[in-house]
């Protein structure tokens, strides 16, 4: 190796050559002598350059040298384990398993690694103005053992061809392992034999063939598949569900408190089909009123670790994609034994709460009780009623008192009408007390009998839903109170454990928001400043989220609220469940969990379970074993979401592929090195402008700020930037939609 091409080693060629001798050997120590006959350096500048170059990496902390003269890796630092994430461009990183900082590593150090697995890597030494990398010296784990793709059958050989950047290569498949699966067909395959040094080729077997691409159903499948997701229930776990008895025996209501005569009622979107939740509301004395918050009691007819609940718990959550829901639970169980349809009793797990008419919590407690539902609403059908009785949205003023003259229009309005007026009491509170104030909109599209999308749209929250929404938060907030102030009031409210978190006695779980990240509220502030808005950066943490509210209520109708709501969003953390309580800094709760949708979600049936055993006495929980059940339903969660983001984007490519040449107004939604992405006003369909399309100037990515600054004519491109664009792509198999600027 002393020479190369008939030319000799350069510094950099004999850098590379010692780091790939190290990193691909992490355990062994090698003399110097060793070191020159492996790497073939043959000659005394060879010798000296590389003595020169290892004393660097020494410097570096690369290397470590031995008492006896040996070199080898410095392990302490320089060998770490973590996901790899593997790009479409090449520019592959390592996540470390602590959360640090993404480490860039080359496709030729990549050992074939594939998204998302779990491997180990020996940091490679820095060199002067160059990015760190790193080399994967084992792979831990494989992410996943499926994929999905379009199967390409061959006279001799068959293959699957996969979308995305999760595979180096096509999968290749026997033929006599097709499954009777035709080319073009989209298909589901178990990988048999993963990429090596010997192979590189990837070898599965068709475990499901889907069907013809473009089909819907195959599509809906096909992106569920891709996550590693259920589309269909095993038949043991629906002979499970259907074993079950659905009626209610006098000895079980008797063990419970009868809500049957109070009126109850379910508001849900229109098209649901499980009521986890209803509200009670009746007097209780004078200026008081006791409301009531059922969620749906799964766990009553779900034996812990039984064959319906471990399917549930692999599930952890339902998963909404734009046309169908996949249930956690058997269809039996979710929309008809435990939901709580109208006309019907129903057993329930309650949290009742005696409230004066400024929603002051007089008392509470929790209890197992029996319902039945005077009505289900829509909450179209509550927002309507609301503002037919003069209940303006928004500005949190209450509905005047019925008269003779003018009496209450529709059915339990009077009911509704009070619930409303105390929702808007909570919420107004809840913002005193430093909650974020974010009103997302939702994209919904209206479908027809095929799948096809034919009308698309925003849903914005409005009173009714946050109506439902208020009571959802105080009951969760209660339940997580009652089990985490009391066990750190036993333990002494002035010990913290060492991460400064209270400790609690009893194992719970928390639904927690970390702080948002400081240096991209820098940036926002940075941002904000030339529009003559200002936020505070410092402080306690109510402080700064009212001033994050203040932000956004000034920015609200101007050019820039986009750029603003988009960084806010951003500078936000993700909310998940840990049994280590730190709070939910988005609401401003000091204690808050999951409990009022166990139909739909793992974590509110454990909470229903510590707090049944809790309240007859029980002792902790294992917290080691609750601590895994929440890690998993957190990534669960985000698996559920990104399948959710999939279909939306296949909808919106559908919907616009017919439009190929319209025009529309839009404004900037995203903005990455390879272009900008652009959302219609019009219909809220998202699509990109290629970098290649922006002709004219050569534009350089400023990611602190967000936005697009070409080098010569200085024209900017800016995250909430109205602009005009036209639909020049629908890539309907890649689910991508790209446009071009309508007018330079």
């Amino acid at each position: 190796m002393g020479k190369k091409g008939g030319k000799r080693l350069s510094k950099r060629q004999v850098e590379d050559a010692l780091q790939g001798l190290f990193s691909g050997r992490p355990d062994e120590a090698f003399s110097t002598k060793q070191i020159f006959r492996v790497l073939h350096l043959d000659t005394h500048p060879l010798k000296m350059l590389a003595l020169d170059v290892m004393e660097e990496m020494q410097w570096d902390d690369y290397l470590q040298k031995d008492s006896d003269g040996c070199y080898r890796l410095n392990q302490k630092g320089q060998v770490q384990e973590g996901t790899f994430v593997r790009k479409a461009n090449g520019k592959n990183s390592f996540i470390p398993a602590d959360g640090g900082t993404p480490i860039f590593v080359s496709e030729r150090n990549s050992m074939f690694a594939l998204n998302g697995d779990r491997v180990r890597v020996a940091l490679m030494a820095r060199r002067r103005n160059h990015i760190k990398e790193a080399m994967v010296t084992e792979i831990l784990s494989h992410k996943a053992d499926q994929a999905v793709g379009k199967l390409k059958v061959e006279k001799d050989f068959a293959f699957l061809i996969t979308e995305g950047n999760i595979f180096v290569h096509d999968i290749l498949i026997p033929k006599k392992k097709l499954k009777g699966g035709k080319d073009g067909e989209k298909a589901v395959v178990k990988i048999t034999q993963w990429p090596s040094k010997d192979s590189k080729n990837i070898v599965g077997e068709v475990v499901d063939v889907l069907g013809k691409e473009g089909d819907n159903n195959v599509e809906m499948h096909a992106i569920l598949a891709q996550y590693g997701l259920p589309y269909k229930y095993p038949k043991n776990v629906e002979d499970a569900a259907s074993k079950i008895v659905p009626g209610i025996t006098e000895e079980e209501i008797a063990r419970r408190e009868d809500f049957r005569d109070v009126f109850t009622c379910t508001i849900d979107p229109k098209d649901a089909k499980d009521f986890d939740d209803a509200l009670s509301i009746r007097e209780a004395g004078k200026d008081l009123y006791e409301v009531g918050v059922h969620i749906a009691d799964v766990t009553h007819y779900l034996k812990e670790n039984g064959t319906i609940d471990k399917e549930a718990q692999k599930r952890a959550t339902s998963v909404y994609l734009v046309d169908r829901t996949i249930p956690m639970l058997p269809e039996r169980l979710c929309n008809f034994i435990c939901s709580l349809r109208p006309d019907e009793e129903k057993l329930c797990y309650s949290v009742i709460f005696v409230m004066d008419d400024d929603a002051n919590i007089k008392s509470w407690h929790l209890a197992h009780t029996v319902i039945r539902s005077d009505r289900r609403y829509a909450y179209e059908e509550v927002q309507q009623l609301l503002e037919d009785n003069g209940v303006v949205d928004g500005t949190g003023k209450p509905a005047p008192p019925p008269t003779k003259k003018n009496p209450y229009k529709g059915e339990y309005a009077a009911q509704l009408i009070k619930l409303d007026a105390l929702a808007k009491k909570l919420r107004e509170r809840r913002f005193q007390n430093g909650a974020v104030k974010f009103d997302r909109e939702e994209l919904h599209f209206d479908i027809d009998e095929s799948g096809k999308p034919i009308r698309a749209y925003y849903k914005k929250s409005k009173d009714a839903n946050k109506l439902i929404e208020e009571f959802m938060l105080l009951a969760n907030r209660t339940v997580a109170e009652s089990i985490g102030s009391l066990s750190a009031k036993k333990k002494g409210n002035s010990k913290t454990s060492e991460d400064g978190v209270r400790g609690s006695k009893k194992t719970f779980v928390y639904r927690v928001h970390d702080q948002p990240d400081p240096q991209k509220l820098e940036s926002l502030r940075q941002v904000v400043a030339p529009f003559g808005y200002k936020l505070k950066t410092s402080g306690t943490k109510g402080a700064i989220s009212r001033s994050l509210n203040s932000l956004m209520d000034e920015a609200a109708g101007s050019r820039e609220q986009k750029l603003i709501e988009t960084m806010a969003l951003r500078a936000m953390m993700k909310a998940k469940y840990s049994t280590h309580n730190i709070g939910h800094y988005g609401l401003a709760f000091d204690y808050y969990t999951h409990f009022t949708s166990p139909i739909r979600r793992y974590p509110d049936m454990m909470v229903h379970r510590l707090l049944t055993r809790y309240a007859g006495g029980g002792r902790s929980a294992n917290l080691e074993h609750y601590e895994e059940l929440c890690e998993h339903s957190s990534d669960m969660e985000q698996t559920a979401a990104n399948a959710e983001r999939d279909s939306i984007k296949y909808k919106m490519v559908e919907f616009m592929a017919d439009k190929l040449g319209e025009e529309y107004d839009g404004h900037i939604s995203g903005i990455q090195s390879y272009g900008i992405y652009v959302e219609i006003d019009e219909n809220h369909c998202e699509g990109m402008v290629p970098m290649r399309d922006l002709k004219g100037d050569y534009y350089e990515f400023d990611e602190a700020h967000y936005c697009l600054i070409g080098r010569r004519n200085h024209t900017k491109y800016q995250l909430g930037d109205p602009i005009r664009i036209k639909v020049a792509r629908a890539n309907i198999e890649k689910r991508q939609l790209d446009f071009t600027l309508a007018d330079d």
